[in-house]
């Protein structure tokens, strides 16, 4: 039985998710104005991974997510990120015809959606651990569940700007792997693993004015 696998998620879910700066570590800087930043939903994608049985990983992804960068480019430890993921947003792709399996993994089966709506990561503090990447601790919320975690990030590139918006667009790439079962989520654990891997590809952009 394939399984689920929640997410940021961050975000990021994380994208589920998203994640805080990581940046050169000699200079702990970024070359772009501070502010809040929020991530481009065309350039956003939330993917979770599971062990299948051992003999697979089974993959799906998360299509609704948002992400919120307070962006401070020259102490990026005092920036701060807030993510989250619509667990109903869930996408397996799966094939067959017997069941449609996006249901079963928003159901109270794995995900229980319509209880809980909505899941977060907000980060609590950030380790550059080398020239472009870095280490990202934060509270991510699940199936009504609480704990805390680690993404692991990579600052991929700034454009200034981006040559298709125009836009000022930071971009990143991250991991956040989680027990499953620390949040309730323990349906098939065994033949199905309870690790779950987020990974998040993403790009920040300038949050407009009202």
């Amino acid at each position: 039985m394939r399984s689920l696998v929640p997410a940021l998620v961050l975000g990021l879910t994380a994208a589920t998710l998203s994640a805080p700066i990581a940046t050169p570590a000699s200079a702990q800087t970024i070359d772009i104005d501070a502010g809040t930043y929020v991530n481009d939903p065309l350039h956003t994608n939330v993917m979770w991974k599971v062990n299948h049985f051992g003999t697979s990983t089974y993959i799906g992804r998360f299509a609704a997510i948002s992400a919120t960068l307070d962006l401070d480019p020259q102490d990026v430890a005092k920036s701060k990120l807030t993510a989250s993921v619509d667990p109903a947003s869930v996408d397996t792709h799966y094939p067959a015809d017997d069941k449609s399996f996006d249901d079963e993994i928003e159901s109270d089966l794995f995900l229980d959606a319509a209880k809980f709506p909505e899941a977060k990561f907000v980060s609590k503090s950030i380790e550059v651990t080398g020239d472009k990447t870095g280490r990202v601790t934060g509270e991510l919320t699940l199936h009504g569940e609480t704990h805390e975690e680690v993404m692991d990030v990579t600052f991929n590139k700034v454009l200034k700007p981006n040559p298709v918006s125009k836009l000022p667009t930071i971009g990143f790439s991250a991991t956040l792997t989680f027990d499953r079962t620390k949040y309730g989520i323990d349906a098939y654990a065994g033949p199905v693993g309870k690790d779950v891997t987020l990974e998040i590809e993403t790009e920040f952009v300038p949050k407009k004015a009202n």
